[in-house]
């Protein structure tokens, strides 16, 4: 019988008191590898203390200890030997004088290449998902398509290092803690390897979240007692009545682990004595048939929680993972969370990906092997036909970094989808000629809408006709994946030329008045010329034709229009609980505007135009208040009245200040819809700094709200999105109101 103790065993591990040694590594192989030659190993290990030998880490210990815990962690999930060398090996070539020939002289061409792999991803500077770091992704999943390994010795790297941040700096911890959430966590789930999710998961809340992650230890700590209490009960009961009928089960409690449950907390809104599965066991029998027999049995003794059961066998998550979920009402009335699996759906549910090197040597050959990594081969296949680096890391976004649902063709093929993936996502994935002429769709026999959102185990059939004129550019917003979405855009690409130029024309004329920067015809031939050139348009007709069928985003373009916002600006990050970010106005000097060059004189954001990053600007001498900043085209500076008080400013390359903008939104009035559009710029993290209601007889409501922006990038974003709310007719900047008043 074994209890669930681990929960409290989920805080980064500290540094060892002994340190890890080669023998505990090889001790570690032979209890999967029992006939194996180690002798690699030790030679590996030896190799890479010499090339390493006067480095020290961060904690002060030998730089050779992080390769070898990195090691350690691989044998865990009992990978291959070639994989465990080029784990003690990982970072000779970039960190050592020793070059990868050597390494490959030395251990052969499979180890080199995993090792070269491997120093090329830790060369990516990951900040989030966003465009900049696009080309660092498809590189990773490039990697990822070539030797899965890559990035397995990748997670089990990045798996030692947040467990000894506490060498580094304050700032340096944060960061690696957000991108292990960002990135790494997310893929070690995303090839099944619950073993390092968590880890990852924990080791990252911990730095981020420390205050929380103390608070929910005690709370765990508080209760742990009663917890083994109720779980040594329900396990001996289970395992009893399991026994009369015939199986012979594994029982145990499963730990909880902190991150899981503040994620839930979160999500469900419940406090943690309102959680129902923080009483949890596992079953694990011998075969398939005995998993459903485990289950008759479990909900013969206890009572399930209606809409509480998910059947994972029947329906596998993408990444591998198989077992039967149910929720009883356990003993005492308490509610209790049962898993039920097979010996081998355990191994694969904690190892993942990695559970196909236990007990061999490499044989990445075998089809059950390319089955499992279908959903990556398909995302490289589709990589090819996406327009832009950043189109694939949106399909990473849904596809990879985003829970699937699993729906099934009529005939009762199972297609893995994006959660929130729509019929029409379903038809592209099917064929692009299903896709282009679907007229409805059919799910579990009844006709829905083409935005139903599809859920686990729905038969969908798609209805189609050879008549049908392709797609309708509505679907471009319908559709949740990358690639139905570029199937539509290529279509609407050969469509007629001149109606594409007509409406982007529009588009882009219509954005630019939005955002209250004039309208097209303030801008000069050479300047489209030089947009279209940057974005890889042999002319602007092409240009605007790219606009008007959807290949170029229409924030791309404003962006370039030289207005400019400097591609190495970083964006404000928000303070803790979402406090204001100080403006300019409040604090002074700025920091973000350089006057005649020199960037340190006091400035100020007149609040009668809100200049932001990106807006053509001037400088105002005041008297005793230094430099006020202005958009040039502001009715409050006339170089006729005081030419001699007007200044050359720029926007400064360095810092990244919020300035205060107003928008105005006008809509059909309802209830809630101010708390819709604060939802939409909250879920942007802005702050809002005031807003005012107006209503006129006809019932049409006039908002204006002034949000602290740092781009008019943002800004765009930003209308795009509340455009988009229920009742909404337009949202544009308004440049002709002052600071919205407060009531």
């Amino acid at each position: 019988m074994a209890l669930a103790t681990a929960e409290l065993d989920t805080q980064p591990q500290p540094p060892r008191r002994r340190l890890s040694t080669i023998e505990d590594l090889q001790e570690a192989m032979r209890g999967y590898l029992p006939n194996v030659d180690l002798a690699p190993v030790r030679d590996a290990f030896e190799f890479a203390a010499r090339a390493h030998d006067g480095q020290l880490r961060g904690t002060g210990e030998p730089y050779v200890q992080h390769p070898l815990e990195t090691a350690l962690v691989l044998a865990e999930l009992q990978m291959d030997r070639a994989t465990i060398c080029a784990g003690l090996l990982h970072d000779v070539p970039e960190d050592t004088s020793f070059k990868l020939e050597q390494v490959e002289e030395r251990f052969g061409q499979e180890v080199a290449k995993l090792v070269d792999g491997v120093t090329k991803l830790s060369r990516i500077q990951w900040q989030t998902l966003e465009e900049q770091q696009a080309e660092n992704l498809r590189k990773m999943f490039l990697a990822m398509a070539e030797d899965i390994r890559v990035v397995i010795i990748k997670l089990c790297d990045r798996l030692h290092n947040v467990r000894t941040l506490d060498g580094k700096a304050p700032e340096s911890r944060k960061r690696i803690a957000r991108e292990t959430l960002e990135i790494y966590s997310p893929l070690a789930h995303r090839l099944g390897i619950w073993q390092l999710k968590w880890k990852l998961e924990d080791g990252a809340f911990f730095h981020l979240e420390p205050e929380k992650y103390q608070g929910l230890k005690r709370l765990l700590a508080e209760t742990r007692q009663a917890r083994e209490r109720h779980i040594a009960e329900a396990i001996d009961l289970l395992t009893a009545e399991l026994r009369k009928h015939g199986l012979e089960p594994t029982v145990t409690g499963r730990p909880k682990h902190l991150y899981s449950i503040y994620n839930k907390m979160l999500r469900t809104g419940r406090s943690f004595d309102q959680l129902y599965d923080l009483l949890a066991i596992r079953v694990q029998v011998g075969t398939l048939a005995e998993c459903y027999a485990a289950l008759g049995t479990v909900h013969s003794i206890w009572k399930p929680v209606p809409g509480q059961f998910d059947d994972y066998i029947a329906m596998p998550k993408g990444n591998m993972y198989q077992s039967l979920h149910t929720a009883v009402i356990g003993p005492g009335g308490r509610f209790m969370e049962v898993q039920i699996r097979t010996h081998e759906m355990h191994q694969v549910a904690e190892h993942g990906i990695a559970a196909h090197w236990r007990y061999k040597e490499g044989s990445q050959g075998d089809p059950a092997f390319e089955a499992k990594l279908a959903w990556l081969r398909q995302l490289m296949a589709w990589q090819q036909e996406l327009s832009s680096a950043t189109e694939f890391v949106e399909s990473v976004k849904m596809d990879v970094f985003q829970d699937q649902v699993y729906v099934f063709t009529p005939k009762g093929a199972i297609k893995d989808l994006p959660a929130g993936a729509t019929p029409l996502d379903f038809a592209y994935r099917i064929h692009t000629d299903v896709g282009h002429r679907c007229i409805g769709a059919r799910v579990n026999g009844k006709l829905v809408p083409l935005d139903y959102q599809l859920k686990n185990g729905d038969i969908v059939e798609i209805l189609t006709s050879k008549g049908a004129h392709g797609p309708s550019r509505d679907w471009l917003t319908l559709v949740q994946t990358a690639h139905a979405r570029e199937k539509i855009r290529q279509w609407f690409k050969q469509q007629q030329r001149a109606a594409n130029i007509a409406r982007g024309k529009e588009a882009l004329d219509k954005e630019l008045k939005r955002l209250g920067l004039g309208g097209l015809g303030v801008l000069s031939d050479e300047k489209l010329t030089d947009v279209a050139e940057a974005l890889h348009q042999p002319s602007v007709d092409l240009l605007l034709a790219a606009l008007g069928y959807g290949g170029v985003g229409i924030q791309t373009v404003v962006s370039r229009l030289g207005l400019r916002a400097p591609a190495e600006v970083q964006f404000p990050e928000l303070p803790p609980d979402g406090q204001a970010t100080p403006t300019p106005a409040s604090t002074g000097s700025t920091g973000a505007v350089s006057v005649l060059g020199v960037g340190d004189l006091l400035t100020r954001m007149a609040t009668c135009c809100k200049p932001v990053p990106g807006d053509e600007i001037i400088g105002y001498i005041t008297r005793g208040k230094g430099v006020s900043v202005h958009r040039r085209d502001c009715k409050n500076v006339r170089a006729e009245d005081e030419p001699e008080r007007l200044v050359q400013v720029d926007w400064a390359r360095t810092g990244v200040q919020s300035y205060p903008v107003t928008i105005r939104v006008e809509a059909y009035d309802r209830e809630g819809l101010l708390r819709d559009v604060a939802t939409v710029v909250t879920e942007e993290k802005l702050n809002i700094t005031g807003a005012t209601v107006d209503v006129n007889k006809n019932g049409v409501a006039t908002i204006l709200t002034s949000v602290e922006l740092a781009s008019l990038q943002q800004l765009s974003r930003l209308l795009s999105k509340i455009e988009k709310i229920k009742d909404v007719t337009a949202a544009s900047r308004d440049v002709r109101s002052g600071l919205v008043p407060s009531k």
